[in-house]
């Protein structure tokens, strides 16, 4: 099996090459100049719409809640990315790729918006009377390609099964077995049945799950790295100084030119907080909202949550540390739980591991859903339990398996999802603009009325 593993590693490097990285980032800076820097200025109000109730919820069309729709996709994005993904990405391209993971978080947030104002603007109600959106939906009715919203729904039905589900239910067999000594089998069948459990209940049991464990998982990491972060806060200006220079200068311990630090960073921050694949907007277009510009906003500050904040948070420790030196690009797995135990002895490396295991499963559940709305897009959303019932067995084979070759398909369909989903984007850019100008002009009505 080496020819195949080395055959997916070199169709990877292929489709996350330069031109994918350009087109991902070129978007968010395209968009960001449209939308005159957005995420800036309105980042304050769209804040505050995830974490206060709509008074109109009640008129307004949709499925789940601003905030519910938020933790979904959050489920989804909040992941082994904001950890090992970090941690690959300083490994393979040097400390610096933090920096530009940061800045390719920052145009990042204007492709989320632009993802999620398509999104529910062309959402539609299925034969199950549910709302389904997403690329799929606003490449064929605003693009009018229908061949490229089927690719893009099968590309993103198939990465479901990899990036979505076994990766993470294997990550989270492995970290209780070296943890606990508890057999990857035993963790395989809990998981299974709890994930069948949710999935019954579709979209609105799982964004009832989400809302109360994302929330929950966050503050935990996060409150463990601020501890590290807090005891040791002497290192933080040096850490922020060493990170900024080598992403400019190219000089780290874990090696690579300028060019390495950009490409990894960018990748292993799409990879950590989806904008520009496609996915997040899916939960997008389920929102109860009276306007596509309202649910954009609140969908954008998941970007900034999970790159600015969590990955920040990750990125800081693992500097701080400087447990990165010396280690192999293969260890990535562990070296933010080797940085936190460090750094905190005893306690460390717990919080990450209960961390990994509430992150991961969270990510199955989000991208159940988002699997089940591309297949329900290519054969019938009456057919969902078929989808379901797959999904739920995956589970079980993932946390028992070995998945290397299964980590690299994953990158695979993840950048083949994202190239359909941003030629989208940039062609109904014209239209974001359109829709942002319509809502603004509300506010300003809103804001107006006594």
């Amino acid at each position: 099996m080496d020819w195949f593993s080395q055959l997916v590693g070199d169709i990877g490097d292929l489709v996350w090459g330069p031109a994918t990285l350009i087109l991902i980032v070129g978007t968010g800076i395209l968009l960001t100049v449209r939308l005159g820097f957005l995420q800036i200025f309105q980042l304050p109000y769209a804040l505050k719409l995830v974490f206060t109730k709509s008074d109109k919820s009640k008129d307004e069309k949709g499925d789940i809640s601003h905030f519910q729709s938020l933790m979904t996709a959050m489920a989804a994005t909040l992941g082994i990315g904001n950890m090992a993904g970090v941690a690959s990405a300083v490994l393979m391209g040097g400390i610096g790729a933090i920096f530009w993971m940061w800045a390719a978080a920052f145009f990042g947030m204007a492709t989320k918006y632009a993802e999620a104002i398509l999104a529910v603007k062309y959402r539609v109600v299925n034969e199950k009377g549910e709302i389904s959106g997403g690329p799929m939906y606003y490449i064929e009715k605003g693009l009018g390609w229908k061949w490229l919203a089927v690719l893009f729904a099968l590309f993103g039905f198939l990465a479901s099964f990899g990036i979505g589900n076994m990766t993470q239910s294997n990550t989270v067999a492995g970290s209780i077995n070296s943890t606990f000594g508890v057999a990857p089998w035993v963790t395989g069948i809990v998981l299974t049945i709890l994930t069948a459990l949710v999935l019954l209940g579709g979209i609105k049991s799982i964004a009832k799950f989400a809302s109360v464990i994302v929330p929950f998982m966050a503050i935990f990491y996060l409150l463990g790295g601020l501890i590290i972060i807090v005891m040791n806060f002497n290192l933080v200006p040096q850490a922020f100084g060493m990170i900024i220079t080598d992403a400019f200068t190219g000089e780290s311990v874990a090696g690579g030119i300028l060019g390495t630090a950009i490409r990894y960073g960018v990748a292993r921050g799409v990879f950590s907080n989806e904008a520009g694949l496609g996915s997040a907007p899916i939960a997008a277009a389920a929102a109860k909202t009276d306007y596509p510009g309202r649910q954009a906003l609140v969908s954008m500050t998941g970007t900034f949550l999970d790159t600015m904040i969590v990955c920040t948070i990750t990125g800081l420790v693992i500097v701080m540390s400087q447990m990165y030196v010396g280690m192999d690009s293969n260890n990535s797995d562990i070296l933010t739980g080797v940085a936190f135990e460090a750094l905190l002895p005893n306690y460390g490396a717990l919080i990450v591991t209960i961390g990994i295991v509430f992150f991961a499963y969270t990510t199955v559940l989000g991208w159940s859903y988002y699997g089940e709305k591309c297949f329900g897009y290519l054969f019938g959303d009456r057919n969902a339990y078929i989808y379901r019932s797959v999904y739920v067995i995956v589970v079980f084979i993932g946390a028992t398996s070995q998945l290397d070759i299964v980590w690299g398909i994953a990158d695979i369909f993840n950048a083949l999802m994202a190239i359909p989903n941003l030629i989208g984007l940039v062609l109904l850019s014209g239209v974001v603009v359109s829709e942002t100008r319509k809502f603004q002009e509300f506010r300003r009505g809103e804001r107006l009325e006594p």
